[in-house]
């Protein structure tokens, strides 16, 4: 019986660790041998497609319409930078106004200040989460934006412990590509895990039918709470990654326009679809790149044509409004993408490829 279970986790197991070593096998060559312009996309790409899980649970599984994840992504990166810089940084940054005690003198590690951010930020999910969710649909869309934009002008004034409208500079650069998918990862993980777990079912009976969830013995508030903070959370170590990769922050970083980003990142993947917010994450994050060309100044068959500040957005918004009226779920809707499907798309192109042979 030993052996037969031994056997059964080694055949589940292996491929997955193979594909993990070849993937952080990658990850090293992309490290050491990429320019740094690249391994920055790439790294942005990892956090976000963490951020737009977390956004993703509450939004797409739970069905909570949430606008408030680039508040927790704030909390998140202030805890991270104000535990990780160093104490001279610091005396050196809050030149106004004095860092308060005992911040002043601390320097932690990266990933304990990056447990200590999700754990911050998962508690400020839990003090918003606790009174917004009373509300449902655009109520508690603006209730949430609402204490987003509460905290960004906390952050704003609270000078002795953020600096103000002048934010932080000099944050450690401990943000690479190991650290960013790593953390990517296990996002995935534990969407997988919570998802097919009966919390998941859960969250999805509350989507579907709030009132015939809570007959069926649902506790609404407890699993409406789990969602906000573990989606906080998600949040919380992203934007922490956030700002030790781009080394500097302010409040204004934070503002409604993130959100934005996020959001078009799960409805253009699928809300309740972790592959779609995967796929989508990386296409966005890739694309807001390459369509920078549409910004800048250039000279096209002889013709000077301006750059458009915030072309980029414009385009983004055409696809997102083409999406919701192609695809009202998004590319993926609710589908997964498994070794099951793609061994079976596979079978259906062989299928059809000696079909059309013969």
């Amino acid at each position: 019986m030993i052996g037969n279970r031994s056997n059964e986790f080694v055949r589940k197991a292996g491929p997955i660790c193979v594909s993990l070593l070849v993937f952080y096998l990658f990850l090293f060559w992309a490290e050491t041998g990429w320019d740094a312009y690249k391994v920055r996309i790439l790294n942005l790409s990892a956090i976000y497609i963490g951020i737009t899980l977390g956004l993703n649970l509450c939004n797409g599984f739970t069905g909570q319409f949430s606008l408030g994840i680039a508040g927790f992504m704030a909390v998140g990166a202030y805890t991270t930078a104000l535990l990780t810089m160093s104490p001279a940084t610091k005396s050196a940054v809050f030149f106004i106004d004095p860092l308060i005690w005992p911040l002043n003198s601390i320097q932690w590690g990266f990933l304990p200040a990056l447990l200590m951010a999700a754990l911050v930020s998962g508690f400020v999910g839990l003090l918003i989460g606790a009174p917004a969710i009373r509300f449902r649909d655009d109520y508690l869309g603006i209730t949430t934006l609402g204490f987003a934009e509460i905290i960004r002008v906390i952050f704003t004034n609270t000078r002795t412990i953020t600096n103000g409208a002048l934010g932080l500079k000099g944050i450690p650069p401990h943000t690479n590509l190991y650290w960013s998918w790593s953390f990517a990862l296990i996002c995935v993980f534990v969407m997988i895990r919570l998802t097919n777990s009966s919390y998941g079912r859960a969250l999805r009976a509350i989507r579907d039918d709030e009132i015939a969830a809570e007959a069926m013995g649902v506790n609404l508030f407890y699993h409406k709470c789990l969602s906000f903070v573990i989606s906080a959370m998600m949040a919380g170590v992203g934007g922490g990654l956030l700002g030790s990769l781009i080394t500097t922050i302010d409040p204004n970083m934070f503002r409604f326009p993130l959100t934005f980003t996020v959001l078009m990142m799960a409805v253009l993947g699928g809300l309740g679809s972790i592959t779609g917010s995967v796929i989508a994450a990386t296409l966005v994050t890739v694309a807001m790149e390459v369509l920078r060309v549409l910004e800048e100044p250039r000279v096209i068959l002889g013709i000077f044509l301006p750059g458009i500040p915030g072309m980029r957005m414009v385009v983004f918004s055409v696809a997102l409004m083409l999406v919701i009226l192609f695809y009202p779920k998004g590319f993926m809707g609710d589908r997964e993408l498994g070794l099951k499907s793609i061994r079976a798309f596979a079978a259906r192109f062989r299928r059809t490829f000696l079909h059309k042979q013969v």
